[in-house]
């Protein structure tokens, strides 16, 4: 796991490269604190850097940038290969020679052999880019889902690339301006969503896609997308398909040559991986988990009970609004999109860095995979009712616009403003998981850029392919919303934030790929059915324990000891926040514009 960077240019100056490059580098210095190297060409077309965390194939020959034995290719690397073993094995028996341990020697192979279709061959989570001194292109690619990020700043014919937009802004090649696109999409979401980010110019490399820069032009494909195509089969067969799939995915992501461990809570997903973990043969195994004092949120109780029921090394951190206060700082710091999420992340990382960690598993995408969220049922029901409500003509929106206007909830503003527009699953699931309505979101944004009408369209009202069923739609928008744009990106950067791989075996596409196939009725199942008996090893004190989700009590914590960090926001908003999550979105935004030193055409809250 690792920083990457790099800089290309049709216009070749070493000289130029050289100290941007170097900069961007020290920006990822966290992401890999055991390593780092520079590279650039003989013509000063082109630079990479990179910063490693060391997992595979601890000696100097995993150093990157690394070369290609005719030193025709040169690559930087942030990932893992799970099954780069298989894939090395099939290489030698080419008469490939390989001369590291390391998964990152094996890419290169791979995309000198195949070419840009290698990705299809990775088992794992990746961004990587590779430079052709021959061909004068660079190949760029992001895995399947998303788990590895990968910005590009293109301007000019000048391409800059880096694992996270801060490495960007530092190069100084990128002008320090507000994106009005993505800042619509972080008001209505709370977190930016792809290909945007916060930045001007800056854009996000699509999960599953692959680019290649020639001479300052671009070309972006697709390589794989989310889609469920279900089959016949029994409920039997549906559970030793799953099961099979899963002690798969967690064999694969134990490969490593650092201890591996695991983030437990009190919940289904973390255990089912803990009990895999055993199954499978791991013998060490350390678990970390955070607590708290009010018990509506502490799950530290049946963490170390199942902790002990499968003898693992367990560590819990309790933490409250003063420890938790001391951290919010630093936490604010490594913001790399703001966001109503990852500072539980931020500091479970922590805990297991202070521990020693450089490896753990997560249980985020189960949820997704498995229908842990309300959201399952309560979004085909919302599509429902509108489309039936849409037979009584103007009344319908009339309602709506009451609604949203009337009502102090936001969740009841953003129910009337749904009800208000077209009766869609995706607007329907916005309403539940969204933040503030389109005509809040535009108030708010002009205090940032002005006039706001017309930002919205893009974000709110999305493309969803065909589906199987209504369920299958909301599993894919948990996917590729709610999971790509902010669970993955927080968990990535507030990970990495302390020098930790964080790996998840359910975002896995070869599990995902044997899902698919299953049908809602059994996949998507009240209560996380099929996960329960694909995985009978969960004990009953957690199989029967209500969802509580990894919530930490800030709602508490702004309403008290924290409250005069967030005063100013309610009183100078021009629009009512009311819900932590709303206060929580304007203030890590506003953090986020001013340590990075974003230009606004206009003032927004006065600090």
């Amino acid at each position: 796991m690792c920083g990457i960077a790099g800089i290309l240019t049709p216009e070749p100056s070493p000289d130029d490269l050289r100290a941007p490059l170097a900069r961007m580098q020290a920006a990822l210095r966290h992401r890999g604190p055991d390593d780092a190297g520079l590279y650039v060409s003989p013509d000063g077309d082109a630079g990479l850097a990179h910063t490693r965390l060391a997992i595979l194939d601890l000696s100097p020959a995993g150093h990157q940038p690394m070369a290609s034995a005719d030193g025709r290719y040169q690559i930087t690397f942030n990932g893992e290969i799970y099954n780069f073993r298989a894939l090395r094995e099939e290489l030698a028996t080419s008469g490939e020679e390989f001369h590291s341990q390391t998964d990152t020697e094996v890419l290169l192979r791979m995309y000198a052999r195949y070419g840009p279709e290698c990705v299809r061959e990775l088992s794992g989570m990746f961004a990587f880019a590779i430079w052709d001194s021959q061909e004068k292109t660079c190949f760029l690619a992001r895995g399947p889902l998303g788990i590895k990020p990968l910005y590009y700043y293109h301007h000019g014919g000048r391409f800059a690339f880096a694992s996270e937009t801060r490495a960007l802004l530092s190069s100084g090649l990128v002008p320090r301006r507000i994106s009005a696109a993505a800042l619509h999409g972080y008001l209505l979401f709370g977190s930016v969503q792809e290909p945007y980010t916060l930045v001007e110019g800056i854009s996000c490399l699509e999960a599953g896609h692959y680019l290649i820069w020639r001479a300052g032009t671009l070309k972006k494909r697709c390589f794989w997308e989310v889609q469920f195509h279900a089959e016949s089969t029994t409920h039997t067969e549906a559970v030793t398909r799953t099961r099979e799939a899963l002690e798969e995915t967690v064999r694969r992501h134990f490969v490593s040559d650092v201890p591996v461990g695991i983030f437990l809570s009190g919940g289904v997903d973390s255990t089912a991986l803990v009990a895999l973990a055993r199954k499978i043969g791991v013998r060490q195994l350390r678990t970390f988990c955070i607590s708290f004092a009010d018990p509506k949120y502490d799950e530290s109780n049946i963490a170390e009970r199942t902790a002990r029921h499968f003898q693992t090394e367990h560590y819990d951190r309790r933490l409250d609004s003063t420890s938790g206060k001391a951290l919010l700082r630093q936490f604010l710091g490594r913001l790399d999109q703001p966001s109503i999420d990852g500072f539980n992340t931020f500091c479970v990382a922590r805990h297991a860095h202070d521990h020693g960690a450089k490896v753990v598993l997560s249980g985020l995408g189960g949820d997704e995979l498995f229908a842990g969220y309300r959201s399952f049922s309560a979004v085909p029901k919302m599509a429902s009712v509108a489309r039936w409500l849409t037979l009584t003509g103007p009344i319908r929106t009339s309602v709506g616009r009451a609604l949203e206007t009337a009502m102090s909830r936001p969740r009841d503003r953003r129910l009337g403003s749904f009800l208000a527009g077209p009766p869609s699953m995706a607007a329907a699931y916005w309403a539940m998981r969204g933040i503030f309505t389109p005509n809040e979101a535009r108030r708010l944004a002009g205090r940032y850029v002005g006039d706001a009408n017309g930002e919205d369209s893009a974000a709110l009202h999305f493309h969803v392919p065909p589906q199987p069923s209504p369920a299958d739609v909301v599993s894919y928008l948990e996917i590729t919303r709610y999971m790509r744009n902010q669970l993955l990106r927080d968990s990535d950067v507030m990970s990495m934030a302390w020098g930790l791989e964080l790996r998840v075996p359910y975002v896995d596409p070869r599990l995902i790929e044997a899902l698919v196939r299953i049908p809602a009725q059994f996949r998507l199942a009240t209560g996380k059915r099929l996960l329960l008996d694909a995985v009978p090893e969960i004990p009953d004190w957690v199989a029967n324990h209500p969802k509580r989700g990894f919530a930490f009590p800030f709602e508490d914590w702004i309403g008290d000891d924290w409250r005069d960090l967030f005063a100013r926001l309610d009183a100078e908003s021009p629009v009512p926040l009311r819900s932590w999550y709303r206060r929580w979105c304007l203030f890590t935004l506003e953090s986020f514009i001013e340590t990075n030193r974003l230009e606004t055409p206009r003032a927004a809250f006065t600090n």
